[in-house]
């Protein structure tokens, strides 16, 4: 498939200098211009110097541009470090801050060396949405003070409180000038055709053409006179280790987040090389170690610069270089330009930026997800506490939660013709064992039990637990009886041990046979509820089923094993979000001859269906599949059809002792859908899945609470 113009191209092409010439030096210009205003904006936000702005602004694009291992990232000041700044430059005063930002880029480098950065993405999704959206309302309502004229107070509470003193006192010309720059934000993009000139760039550039002739009282932006000599060199912070070294770990970890967040969202926006996280920890950490030294403010990757970057054409890094040396150039050439900008157009721009932070797809997906508390707490711990108080408040609510989960296991007993029946759902761990020790109690002396578990994990203390009673109950005069989830075969004993004690004796008769992907995220005995023995199961990249006689020989073995030998009811192929072969499928962009390659052309066929597919929904959420998800569905669809060029399949299925089942998995939901092998392919679970409620353990499909 051809790639679009704004991919970033192959190895070969990147040392073209027709390349940078034609794509790289267009880009770079119009990231210039945008980076300029928001650098002066989030510098005054913070309270910094705003030459430490622009440092910022050169340092990120020139050192991270060249070092970090996203290509088309474009590093610089970013709002979510605005309250950050902010407080530190108030504890420590600004040349003890640029200290600390030179420490925290040292530890960004040692995190990204070891290569453990990436575990900042393994944070809650809710916490960091709800961070950035409680530093979004903190910079919008701060911002606002100065959009009418007055002065940003130091904290969200405050701001709040004055905000009704200032919306009755006289505003001037500086109210005029922010109203009319938000206004300008807000509906350019809005305007077809002209659009891709950036909205902030035309806001205040009007702005500051209409204050130069109608407003000559509004604040402008003032920088010095040598911007080199001005700069505030950093000395070493006074304050207890404690202090200090809490403030250097908040600027990194923060840092390092929103940079590989903004990585991570800029890979989406492009189909070319994925971004090297690690290295791109060690050249933002680079890039703040320098920026600190200079004097200049924090630095990280910032999806407003990067998305424009990406939109106007960039192919390489050489457009984020370029973009700081502009920027570096004009300082020193022409920053008497900058101070006729009003104050006032910029805190406009960060106002509406601010907003921006608080994004209502995040917080549909989020409440969808029963994580819409955990975000709410996050952003107002962040808003009135601070933000190392609002995330570690949401982290521990976060916790919680989980912890609350996994301690939810459904335990019941009743009782029916003299045999008392123990049920026991989803996954039991040691928070449990308490409220199953109750209930097993409850049970008469001498009874009759049988105790069904159909539990997603069962941890050693509730396994002991329930063997301990299990023995007493014997003792006491009484019978027990242990099944496992959709299974009519008694377990003699509770361990795991003695499970696989009994299949060793007497040998493997899966029902079914499962074909998913080898993504390691895909875990098939937690999407069926199943334990061993339950399922023959075969998994490569793609979780395809190339055709019989295209000399897959380990699929074809597997397959004719299931059906003739096991005697398999059932096949079930299990696609799944997020895949990696279906994004490498789309790009295109795998390495000429290798053995991906040539493995991912049984994908070439999923991909002409996939194309020629309107868009498909997903029933349950509503939400459309992004064309990678979409082809994924649509190639459970194709391998279903593959399964049926095999003669055993084929023959089984016609005298219906074989079914052909389809499922796909949506790893961020922890939900499963049905794919027919029809258009519109997917389907709600429970509508296609119910024809295998009664087939054994493949039940556990259609009836994990995960999957509904």
């Amino acid at each position: 498939m051809p790639t679009p113009s704004h991919s970033p191209p192959t190895s070969s092409e990147r040392l073209s200098w027709k390349t940078v010439l034609h794509h790289d030096l267009p880009a770079s210009l119009v990231v210039f211009l945008i980076a300029v205003p928001l650098s002066l904006g989030i510098a005054a936000a913070s309270g910094a110097p705003l030459i430490a702005g622009l440092v910022a602004a050169v340092v990120g694009g020139v050192i991270a541009g060249a070092l970090g291992g996203s290509p088309l990232q474009v590093s610089g000041p970013a709002a979510g470090l605005t309250v950050v700044v902010a407080g530190l430059i108030t504890q420590f005063g600004w040349a003890a801050t640029a200290a600390i930002t030179c420490a925290a880029g040292l530890l960004q480098i040692v995190l990204g060396v070891t290569r453990i950065g990436r575990l900042a993405l393994s944070l809650s999704p809710a916490v960091v949405h709800g961070m950035l959206a409680g530093i979004g309302v903190t910079i919008a309502v701060q911002q606002l003070h100065v959009v009418l004229g007055g002065k940003a107070q130091s904290s969200l509470i405050s701001n709040v409180t004055a905000l009704p003193a200032q919306l009755i006192a006289h505003h001037g010309h500086s109210v005029v000038a922010g109203i009319l720059t938000v206004a300008i934000v807000l509906t350019w993009p809005r305007i077809p055709k002209v659009k891709v000139i950036p909205a902030p760039l035309v806001a205040v550039v009007a702005v500051t053409a209409l204050a130069a002739v109608t407003m000559p009282d509004v604040t402008r932006v003032d920088l010095p006179d040598n911007p080199l000599q001005s700069l505030i060199l950093p000395v070493m912070p006074k304050g207890t280790p404690l202090e200090i070294a809490t403030a250097v770990l908040t600027v990194a970890l923060v840092a390092s987040v929103e940079s590989l967040l903004s990585a991570v969202a800029v890979d989406k926006l492009h189909r070319g090389r994925r971004s090297n996280l690690d290295r791109e920890l060690i050249g933002q950490g680079a890039a703040n170690a320098v920026s600190g030294a200079l004097g200049g403010m924090p630095v990280t990757g910032v999806i407003v610069r990067s998305s424009t970057n990406v939109a106007a054409g960039a192919r390489t890094r050489a457009s984020a270089i370029l973009h700081g040396l502009w920027i570096a150039a004009f300082v020193l050439a022409a920053g008497s330009m900058l101070e006729l900008i009003p104050m006032a157009a910029l805190a406009g721009v960060l106002l509406v930026t601010g907003l921006r932070l608080v994004q209502l797809a995040h917080i549909r997906t989020l409440r969808r997800h029963d994580e819409l508390l955990v975000y709410v707490v996050t952003a107002v711990g962040v808003g009135v506490l601070g933000l190392a108080e609002g995330v570690l408040l949401g982290l521990v609510l976060a916790l919680a939660r989980v912890l609350y989960r996994l301690a939810q296991a459904t335990v019941t007993a009743t009782e029916a013709d003299g045999v008392w029946t123990v049920r026991i759902r989803g996954a039991l761990v040691f928070l449990g064992v308490s409220s199953l020790v109750r209930t097993l109690r409850s049970i008469p002396p001498g009874a009759t039990v049988r105790i069904d578990l159909t539990v997603d994990h069962l941890d050693h203390a509730a396994s002991e637990a329930i063997e301990d009673w299990r023995r007493g109950h014997i003792a006491r005069g009484g019978s027990v009886e242990v099944y496992r989830a959709g299974s009519a075969e008694q377990l003699d004993d509770v361990p795991i041990r003695a499970l696989l004690a009994k299949l060793a004796a007497d040998g493997q008769k899966p029902a079914h046979l499962f074909i998913t992907c080898a993504d390691s995220r895909i875990v098939p005995t937690m999407i069926t509820t199943s334990g061993p023995g339950d399922q023959f199961c075969v998994r490569n990249i793609g979780n395809l089923v190339p055709p019989k006689g295209s000399n897959s020989n380990s699929v074809d073995a597997a397959i004719e094993y299931a059906v003739d030998v096991l005697g398999v009811k059932s096949i079930v192929v299990c696609g799944h979000s997020s895949c990696g072969a279906a994004a490498a499928a789309l790009a295109a962009d795998v390495p000429e001859g290798s053995g991906l390659q040539n493995w991912l052309r049984h994908l070439e066929p999923s991909v002409r269906r996939a194309v020629a597919l309107p868009d498909i929904v997903d029933p349950a959420t509503g939400v459309q599949l992004s064309p990678a998800d979409k082809l994924s569905v649509a190639n459970v669809a194709v391998q279903l059809e593959n399964l049926r060029s095999f003669p055993c399949v084929r023959a089984a299925e016609d005298h219906g002792r074989l079914e052909l089942i389809g499922l796909w998995f949506d790893i961020g939901a922890a939900t499963a859908r049905s794919v027919l092998d029809r258009a519109p392919f997917l389907v709600r679970a429970g509508e296609e899945l119910s024809k295998i409620r009664s087939s054994g353990t493949a039940s556990a499909i259609a009836t994990n609470p995960s999957s509904q």
